[in-house]
């Protein structure tokens, strides 16, 4: 079984539509313990996150609020959208496991990924389609939907499937939230070993089966990615190298190195000339 496959065989959702028709005007929307899914069949609308984001469509897209978390469609007169709208619930227990790790909105217009938009559109279809069964096929597809719209988030590099797979895992769950806070602490094989109450050697091929990487991997590789996000502020590669974890300048750059094949300030040179109007 693959990893995507392996992290969904417990994890159930299911839809509810409850709007289908033209919008005009500002409308906002909240649930509790859902995702909430909008197709915008045509028109244009204005998306509105409770973050300050604003995604202005023209096109027939997919929008996944996965959190549910506040948000407004905005849609200007006297112009109109044709909108379905539906919630996406799942179980408490699997909120950390996966909706807490996507992102807090994906759009996904119609042209760019038919496989999303298709999986959308059967899900409405048969909303509105009295036939028996009608409950269960609308589940299942929405279990087609989230496959489609993982397989979409992890092509394009928004989310790593690593990280899915060992959020999903009791014992690995608490420990990966604290790698990615505090990576630049003293951390070891054996120390995480412990963090989750595991031996060592079982918590290594854990972790190496979820991730996909062993342990000080993982580690090195999130030490990195906040050592290359303090370059980028200018700091002095000395004190970098201190709160991402290395005792001095020279074994971060050992490390650096090794991984991008070059050194700290060859790559902040290379970094800033390709940010260069």
């Amino acid at each position: 079984m693959d990893s995507l496959s392996a992290l969904l065989t417990d994890i159930d959702f299911s839809a509810d539509v409850f709007f289908s028709g033209s919008m005009c005007g500002l409308k906002p929307f909240e649930a509790e313990m859902a995702g909430l899914l909008h197709f915008l069949k045509a028109g244009s609308m204005t998306l509105v996150t409770d973050q300050g984001h604003e995604i202005h469509l023209n096109q027939a897209s997919v929008i996944f609020i996965p959190s549910g978390s506040h948000h407004r469609i905005q849609v200007k007169e006297p112009e109109d959208a044709e909108l379905v709208c539906a919630n996406i619930a799942f179980q408490p227990r699997h909120k950390a496991a996966l909706v807490d790790h996507l992102p807090k909105f994906i759009v996904v217009p119609v042209d760019q990924d038919p496989r999303v938009s298709e999986a959308a559109r059967w899900i409405f279809e048969e909303a509105f389609d009295e036939v028996f069964g009608r409950k269960i096929v609308i589940d299942r597809l929405c279990d087609i939907f989230m496959v489609q719209i993982l397989r979409h988030v992890i092509e394009n590099g928004t989310v790593e499937m690593g990280l899915f797979a060992a959020s999903s895992h009791p014992r690995l769950a608490p420990l990966m939230k604290q790698l990615q806070e505090s990576p630049q602490m003293e951390w070891t094989v054996d120390s995480m070993a412990e963090a989750t109450a595991m031996s060592r050697s079982k918590f290594a091929a854990l972790f190496k089966d979820s991730v996909g990487q062993a342990p000080m991997e993982y580690v090195t590789d999130l030490r990195l990615a906040m050592a290359q996000g303090l370059l980028e502020k200018n700091r002095p590669v000395g004190l970098v190298a201190n709160e991402v974890g290395y005792e001095n300048a020279s074994s971060l750059s050992r490390v650096f190195k090794k991984r991008f094949g070059v050194t700290p300030k060859q790559w902040l040179k290379k970094y800033t000339d390709n940010t260069k109007p």
